[in-house]
């Protein structure tokens, strides 16, 4: 997710799936902005996709595609968080796909759905244009912490994490694969996604992030498909604790200085940069620190 004006198309181009594992296929999102990584999980009768990319537009591609892989086998659709990219496509798996989400994600979408819709609206016409239209998703499903969905010969983990990059984070975990897709407690050379948008948006966490991330990081999976980025190993979630862990100690060290937050903020941020180069989303380093500065241990 990202805020800033976009001068490209956030396509989601369902013919570069890749296999992952056995029956278990990413539509990369290939460093696009706004457009996730997609999942397509088979079992013997079942077919699970997560992420619908932004827009019905996008979304009809993505369920034409699926469709077709599962060869009439049952859809069911699950998305990791409420954000536009991720979920405002859902409207096109209605009647098509069962849609399950945790309670928190549910509540996010309706609370604060319309507001994301409206934001997302005003960051050019290709954005508006995959917004048009728009009816936010009503899930089928709603389960409060974990739910285990049986593909057959195939048992996906859905897992509400808590309060982290949103309030209604999800993990999807493939056991007999070893995979995990994050959504975007993780991303892949970028900085971390901090929605801090007050007074409208303050439900990100830094400290219940980093929390996230230990846990995470003890399930050892074996491949992570992040929100956003190339697919990697586990370094990739110690990658993610360890820029959080250090921005949370820049932030603390200089919060309660005489140094101004702007002069505060300029240092850390030139700092982060010259450890992650090559990281993109350098603006997120400023609402990082924003956020950070409100919270305490």
């Amino acid at each position: 997710m990202d805020t800033e004006p976009l001068n490209h198309d956030p396509l989601v181009e369902v013919g570069q799936a890749n296999d992952l594992a056995r029956d278990l296929l990413v539509i990369p999102n290939l460093g696009v902005e706004l457009v996730p990584n997609i999942g397509v999980i088979g079992g013997d009768h079942s077919v699970l996709v997560v992420e619908t990319g932004l827009g019905p537009r996008n979304a009809e591609q993505v369920l034409a595609f699926a469709s077709a892989y599962a060869k009439g086998r049952k859809l069911y659709l699950t998305t990791t968080h409420f954000h536009p990219e991720h979920a405002f496509g859902a409207q096109a798996f209605a009647g098509k796909a069962t849609y399950l989400i945790n309670r928190t994600q549910a509540a996010d979408l309706e609370a604060k759905g319309p507001a994301y819709l409206e934001m997302f609206r005003t960051l050019g016409p290709h954005i508006a244009r995959h917004l048009e239209d728009v009816h936010l998703g009503t899930p089928d499903t709603i389960y409060n912490d974990t739910h285990e969905l049986d593909l057959g010969g195939r048992t996906v983990q859905l897992r509400a994490t808590g309060r982290a990059h949103s309030k209604g984070d999800q993990v999807v975990t493939v056991p007999d694969a070893g995979v995990l897709f994050t959504g975007d407690l993780v991303e892949a050379g970028q900085f971390a996604i901090f929605p801090w948008f007050p007074p409208y948006d303050v439900d990100v966490s830094g400290l219940d992030w980093l929390e996230v991330m230990h846990r995470l990081i003890a399930t050892a999976p074996q491949t992570v498909v992040p929100g956003h980025g190339d697919i990697s190993g586990p370094q990739l979630l110690a990658d993610v604790r360890d820029y959080l862990e250090s921005l949370r100690d820049e932030t603390w060290k200089r919060r309660d200085s005489a140094m101004p937050l702007e002069t505060m903020t300029a240092e850390i941020k030139s700092l982060m940069i010259e450890r992650h180069p090559q990281w993109t989303g350098q603006s997120w380093i400023e609402k990082g620190v924003a956020c950070l500065c409100t919270e305490h241990p």
